[in-house]
């Protein structure tokens, strides 16, 4: 069984329901979803992420810090150079769901469903 075909069995009162705010508040940012959209395939450095995403070094490296914090990336050092990979396949997923999502908010037919989705939303 895939994860996506897992059913959540959380309940209201979960301990993970704070947490779980804290990872949303941590994605309520544009150049942290690009970064977490650029990171999807394979790591990179901070001067490669900050072309990809089109901001400074700078900005790039306090966005990965607060990424760090919260779990969803991790960093690897290779001599003096910092490469940064996301920590597991869920920051992954959630932010492509959001997109997704987005894309139901603008699009009448949007294009990630360019097959028939099944009754959990899969693409046959």
């Amino acid at each position: 069984m895939s994860e996506d075909a897992k059913a959540c069995s959380f309940g209201v009162e979960s301990q993970y329901v704070d947490l779980a705010v804290e990872v949303f508040s941590l994605l309520a940012d544009p150049t942290r979803v690009r970064i977490i959209l650029a990171l999807r395939d394979e790591e990179m450095s901070v001067n490669h992420l900050a072309d990809v995403v089109d901001k400074s070094p700078t900005a790039v490296s306090q966005h990965l810090a607060k990424l760090r914090w919260g779990r969803i990336v991790r960093a690897r050092q290779d001599g003096n150079r910092v490469f940064y990979s996301l920590m597991d396949e869920h920051a992954r997923k959630l932010v492509t769901q959001a997109v997704f999502q987005a894309q139901h908010a603008v699009d009448e037919q949007p294009a990630h469903h360019g097959g028939h989705p099944d009754e959990h939303g899969t693409l046959s």
